[in-house]
């Protein structure tokens, strides 16, 4: 074993400290998305609340303890963040959060054949091309972050 790199923990290497070029390349990528979606006009809370929902379907505890602060911080209300699971089965979030979140768990659980193309068209119904795009790109990004996670053991932020 490389001597270069963190000690092999008992969840494996943190992915982030063997190789933090690549994570400081990722975490500025997510920078300049940042200024991209405050370009297309999409509300920080809409933004957090897509990310928390895709920590949810990922299971990433250490990014749903980043991100549901912050949607708490840009105003997604505690009701939202209490159903958000579940929800399609409540009507209480708008209809951008459904189209947003709709695109989130396509885009995150990767449906195939038809489904696959209908949540980013549905999208287009509610968000502009380019919304849909930094939307897609958000989601993405927020979906790498949880793997790197994940596959390093990253602590809860507390």
């Amino acid at each position: 074993m490389s001597t270069n790199y963190p000690q092999q923990l008992e969840h494996g290497p943190y992915l982030d400290k063997s190789f933090p070029e690549v994570y400081k390349a990722l975490a500025l990528t997510y920078s300049t998305l940042g200024q991209e979606l405050e370009k297309v006009g999409l509300p920080q809370d809409l933004v957090e609340l897509v990310l928390v929902r895709a920590s949810q379907i990922n299971g990433c505890a250490t990014c749903l303890s980043i991100h549901a602060p912050q949607a708490r911080k840009a105003g997604v209300s505690e009701v939202k963040l209490d159903v958000l699971n579940a929800w399609r089965e409540t009507d209480i979030f708008s209809v951008q959060e459904r189209a947003a979140l709709d695109l989130t768990e396509a885009l995150t659980i990767l449906p195939t054949g038809a489904r696959a193309a209908d949540a980013p068209l549905k999208a287009l119904e509610v968000f502009s091309p380019e919304q849909v795009a930094a939307l897609g790109w958000a989601i993405a990004l927020i979906n790498a972050f949880n793997r790197v996670s994940l596959a390093s053991g990253h602590p809860v932020k507390g």
